[in-house]
């Protein structure tokens, strides 16, 4: 199983995107995590397809797009076409999560499932055998910045068990209050794909991406 780095593009300085972002791909983290927010599902507003395509070819990174928007099916081949290899929608935010998850794997991209806090791991597992990755929200989405919510570690644990009971090798994401001194802790529960912005943007973007890649190379 690999375990990677996915920095936030939410908190880096946007003044400076082109160059925060080489700096974590030459300091080794292979994801890049791109936040869209519609201020209906979160209250938040973000970016969208026009700042995504915007970046293509300023990076080699892989492109990890998790939409936290309202019935995102009806922008799958847009974000296609922006750059996405992987799309993530929220459980919560489809009428038709099957439809949803299908029309992403058409369109030629990795496919993502998401659930909120609130959310029991087990409403992901109907769903187990159409995804590549199941997004675990570690905080109320919408803002950045905010504490690590412990139940999450639980929920890491009961998808993973889910996961191998299917025989399923799909990745687990977690999103939200990571940083350094508790990212061991998300590991050790299962996850293997980590999200962190402030963590990484906020102070020397360099050498905190190489701290999280130590760590992460050590569970390799």
């Amino acid at each position: 199983m690999a375990y990677i780095l996915a920095p936030s593009i939410l908190a880096a300085d946007f003044t400076r995107l082109g160059e925060e972002m080489k700096v974590t791909e030459e300091n080794g983290a292979e994801y890049l995590h791109f936040d869209v927010m519609d201020g209906m599902f979160v209250p938040s507003i973000s970016f969208g397809m026009p700042v995504l395509a915007s970046i293509q070819g300023a990076t080699g990174q892989f492109m990890d797009v998790h939409l936290m928007i309202e019935e995102p099916i009806r922008y799958i081949e847009e974000f296609k076409k922006a750059g996405a290899d992987l799309l993530t929608v929220h459980l919560e935010a489809c009428k038709d999560v099957k439809a949803t998850l299908d029309a992403i794997h058409e369109a030629g991209m990795k496919v993502g499932l998401s659930i909120c806090p609130e959310t029991p791991a087990e409403e992901v597992e109907p769903y187990l055998e159409k995804v590549d990755m199941i997004l675990v929200m570690s905080v109320h989405p919408g803002f950045g910045g905010q504490k690590f919510i412990p139940d999450t570690l639980e929920k890491i644990q009961a998808i993973r068990k889910m996961a191998k009971d299917q025989k399923r090798k799909i990745d687990i994401q977690v999103d939200g209050g990571i940083y350094l001194t508790n990212v061991k802790e998300v590991l050790d529960a299962g996850a293997n794909i980590i999200v962190a912005g402030s963590a990484v943007f906020k102070g020397n973007a360099a050498e905190n991406t190489r701290e999280f890649m130590e760590i992460l190379k050590s569970y390799e």
